[in-house]
Formats: C-alpha cells, sequence, structure tokens
C-alpha cells in the first residue's frame, strides 16, 4: 500500500473535518427558469419585450439604474442621480467598470450607447423612449448629462430598461446573437427559439450571484413547463393555467403562487382601417358584450381584476381612480350595433391571438369570441406565434381588425403606458389628436399634480372612445421547485438575483 504524503494528508483531513469533500466543493449551483416565449435578440436596444429578452439581457448587460422586486429604483452603474432642473439630468457612474472584454464602461461608453440609440439610421427599437433627449455630455468619465427638449419626469425610471453595449465590441459584432457585457454573467450558449445559457463572470465585482450557472429554456406550452417543473429539470415557471395550481401544490415537488401584476390585458382594434375606423358605437358596443367577471372567474379561477376601462392599474402614477368597468349589457350591445349599422350575423371580424406569452390567450379569446356571436357578431380566430405576430404587428405594420394583447410599462408612469396609443407611435393603431394633445400636455410639466389631472382627462377620452375591448389586469401565476424560493413581482421581469437557493 502507498503511503500518502503528508502535505495531501493534512490537506485530505481538513476537507473531511469541515464535511467537505473536493467533488462537493465544485459543485456548481445550477438554476434553470423556463420562459413561455422565445427569446428574440439579445440586442437591449432593439427589444421591448422584458419577461424574455429584457429578463436575460439584464443578466449580461448593466443599465444605469435597475428596479427591485419592490418596484423601486435601484443603483446600477448610476451610484447617485437626480433632476439639476426641468430639463436636464446628471448621473454619478462607479468607477473602474469594466466589460468582459476589458473595454471601460465609463461615462463615454454611457454616451455612446444612448448615441446609437438616438441615430434615426440605427432604427433601434427603443428610440422612441428616448425621442426627447436632445443632447448627452461627458462632464467626467464618472459623471454624465442628459438634457431633454422638454421635461421627462420618468426618464430615470425609464432607465432601468436601457442597457449598455461595449462600444468597440458592438461595432464589429452583431448584438443580436452574441454578446460581451459588464453584468454578472457572461453568455455561454444562445440557440434562438431553444434556450440561453449563462455562467457566472469571473471578472464581475460585484455581490457574487447565487447561481454559477443559469439557463433559460424556451418551453410554449404551460403543459410541457408544468411537467418539466415536477421532473426536476426547470426550478421556475411562470404562466400556470390556475386550474393546476392545487395539483402542483399537493405533487410535494413544487409550489405555485400569484401575484398582482402591472399587464393590462385587452382586445385591441386597428383604428386604421374598417370596421373599427370612425364608428365609435361598434366599439362600445363590443365592450357592452362581454362579461368579464364570468370569464375571469371560469378561466383564471377568480385570480386577477377587471379593467376599470383603463388600460392603467393601480400601480401606475395617473391611475384614473374614478373610472369604472364597462357594464355587461347584451341589450345595449344590440342597441349599438343597430347605431352602428350592423345587423346581426352580418359583421366577421378578424381577431389575431399570439401564442404562448399571454395567460390562458386562446381560452380567454374563446370565451370573448362566443359572447360577441350571441349579440351578433361573428370572429375569425386566427392564432400566430408570438415572435412573428409582433412583427405583423409593429414592423409590417398589419395587424389584423383585432388582436387579443397585453401591455405592461416599466416606469409605472402613465406616459409610458398610454404612449402606446398616442398618434404616430407604430404601438397605436389609433390616431385621436384630442387624447394625443393631453399626453404631450403633461409631458410639459414637472408638476405632478397637473400631470394627474391631465392622465385623469387623458384616461377618460380613451374609456369614452373605446380603442379597445377593456379585459382585466392579467395576474402572474407561477411555481417553482422545492429547490427555490424567488421573489416574485409583477412587472414581468425574471432575473436569477430575485431566487435564492433553498
Amino acid at each position: 500500500m502507498r503511503s500518502i504524503p503528508f502535505a495531501r494528508r493534512a490537506a485530505l483531513a481538513a476537507l473531511l473535518a469541515t464535511g467537505l469533500t473536493g467533488q462537493a466543493l465544485a459543485q456548481p449551483r445550477n438554476l434553470t427558469i423556463a420562459l413561455s416565449t422565445n427569446v428574440n435578440t439579445l440586442d437591449p436596444h432593439n427589444t421591448t419585450t422584458i419577461g424574455t429578452d429584457l429578463s436575460v439581457i439584464s443578466h449580461i448587460h448593466l443599465a444605469l439604474l435597475v428596479r427591485g422586486p419592490d418596484m423601486k429604483l435601484q443603483p446600477q452603474l448610476a451610484t447617485a442621480w437626480r433632476a439639476v432642473d426641468d430639463t436636464t439630468w446628471r448621473f454619478t457612474l462607479r468607477s473602474g467598470v469594466t466589460f468582459s472584454n476589458g473595454e471601460a464602461l465609463d461615462a463615454e461608453a454611457v454616451k455612446w450607447n444612448f448615441e446609437r440609440v438616438m441615430n434615426p439610421a440605427n432604427n433601434a427599437r427603443v428610440r422612441p423612449w428616448f425621442a426627447l433627449v436632445s443632447e448627452v455630455s461627458v462632464i467626467s468619465p464618472t459623471e454624465i448629462e442628459v438634457k431633454t427638449r422638454s421635461p421627462y419626469p420618468a426618464l430615470a425610471d425609464q432607465l432601468s430598461t436601457f442597457f449598455l453595449l461595449p462600444p468597440r465590441w458592438t461595432q464589429s459584432n452583431n448584438p443580436a446573437n452574441a454578446a460581451v457585457g459588464a453584468g454578472p454573467y457572461e453568455l455561454r450558449q444562445f440557440t434562438s427559439g431553444d434556450r440561453a445559457v449563462l455562467q457566472a463572470r469571473a471578472g464581475w465585482t460585484g455581490d457574487r450571484p447565487a447561481f454559477d450557472n443559469v439557463t433559460f429554456r424556451v418551453i410554449p406550452e404551460a403543459g410541457a413547463r408544468i411537467a418539466a417543473l415536477m421532473a426536476g429539470e426547470v426550478d421556475l415557471i411562470t404562466g400556470v393555467p390556475p386550474s393546476e395550481m392545487r395539483r402542483i401544490d399537493q405533487s410535494g415537488r413544487a409550489r405555485s403562487g400569484h401575484v398582482d401584476s402591472i399587464r393590462s390585458v385587452f382586445v385591441k382594434y386597428n383604428l386604421l382601417t374598417p370596421p373599427f375606423r370612425d364608428s365609435r358605437p361598434l366599439r362600445q358596443a363590443l365592450n357592452a358584450a362581454v362579461d368579464r367577471e364570468a370569464i375571469r372567474d371560469a378561466i383564471w379561477n377568480g385570480i386577477g381584476s377587471v379593467s376599470t376601462c383603463q388600460v392603467l392599474t393601480p400601480a401606475y402614477f395617473g391611475y384614473n381612480e374614478s373610472l369604472r368597468a364597462p357594464t355587461y349589457d347584451p341589450a345595449r350591445a344590440r342597441r349599438l350595433l343597430q347605431e352602428a349599422g350592423v345587423r346581426p350575423g352580418q359583421l366577421t371580424i378578424e381577431f389575431e391571438v399570439p401564442v404562448g406569452p399571454y395567460l390562458l390567450a386562446q381560452e380567454v379569446t374563446q370565451a370573448v369570441a362566443a359572447q360577441l356571436e350571441e349579440v351578433g357578431v361573428r370572429t375569425r380566430i386566427v392564432e400566430m406565434e408570438f415572435g412573428a405576430w409582433m412583427n405583423k404587428y409593429l414592423r409590417a405594420p398589419t395587424m389584423g381588425q383585432m388582436a387579443y394583447l397585453s401591455q405592461a410599462w416599466p416606469t409605472l408612469d402613465a406616459d409610458g403606458l398610454l404612449a402606446l396609443f398616442e398618434s404616430g407611435s407604430p404601438y397605436a393603431y389609433w390616431n385621436d389628436e384630442p387624447f394625443t394633445a393631453l399626453l404631450r400636455q403633461a409631458r410639459q410639466t414637472t408638476d405632478a399634480n397637473r400631470r394627474r389631472t391631465l392622465y385623469a382627462q387623458a384616461t377618460q377620452r380613451m374609456c369614452e372612445e373605446a380603442p379597445v375591448l377593456f379585459l382585466f389586469t392579467q395576474p402572474v401565476t407561477y411555481a417553482t421547485s422545492n429547490r427555490v424560493t424567488w421573489q416574485a413581482r409583477g412587472d414581468d421581469w425574471v432575473r436569477a438575483g430575485d431566487i435564492a437557493p433553498r
């Protein structure tokens, strides 16, 4: 029998004394998160989709600020920020921050990112977020000043979704499918439609991540996500059908839960084309034809709130507390259809439903369509993969006559979410100058009370004009494996930093 050298015996004894072995020390801490839709791009300037694209991106890249699970802004690259005056913001940055390739993430790099987004030639998806920015100035390597053409009270909030790329690397690489960042994780694999695999970055100077490896798997079908959770293949799933929550809880393998979200669910009308263009009675008729509470109770097991004739939820600054949900009144719906010149059975509407990201969207769509049929309006339901539908909705743009949609805005400010309906926005499919004028007036002031008054008028106008069929506030339903706990949040972010090993 060969003897073990003294130094090796001492090291082995120390490991055994603490109950550890080399194998245990080397055991990586892994986390797997299931996503309901594809990650379409890793370029943070060309996506506004928080629940997938930006959630993955936020592990790789830094923003000036981030929003925590408590919905409050927290410092990230910026250590301090303030409004110098109505049109000037100043940000102080952490010093010595670098991207994983060694490039400095300093004030010059931040300025370059602003300019990349603001350059019309780049056609950045997030460019409308910064339409009011007129100038970005470097004060020092750790201080930057942002000037706006008019007051932009929500700028700091909006910057929580503005992630920063390395200038030199980006100029010779495609950040849509590759990544070099300054965040806590590095990209190890990205296969669109399948997964993104991240590994904790050796050069990260912040707090050590709780997990060494984070994998985001794309599993569009809810049943398949639940099966993967039960099999121990994933640790967190969202979009859990409420009818499955009890089964998950009783399995002994996982736990389910739900929280209120900031996301509003509605059926969007295309007001640029018939039959909804110039026909307010038709739009109002469809709002009167739908029994929201019955649909919520039957399909979501009573989870979630009925929309109060506005797309804002109570979490937003500018929420109009005086508005009430449209009354379910089939008789009124039929009278309004008659006023709109629509005879029973005469009208068939193309009804698009993107598949994947929205809780039981297909089931809710079928229920809405059935209730419209009861008042004499037929529909032709067209199901589409979410990414393909987004391209049709925003890039073509050729959205159908109406579509099932859910929207939120990370600033939790009325200006962000209501701006999706502003004349000229590619999201709007509605040109209403009185509504748009109210939004633009609200942007001209930092007076909070004045802004609330203007948003109350804008939401009242939107309720009356009914550019959408108002439905619900969508809940966040989720389940976790027994290996982890999650600080569940209602703003769509899915981040490893909010998850802890049990």
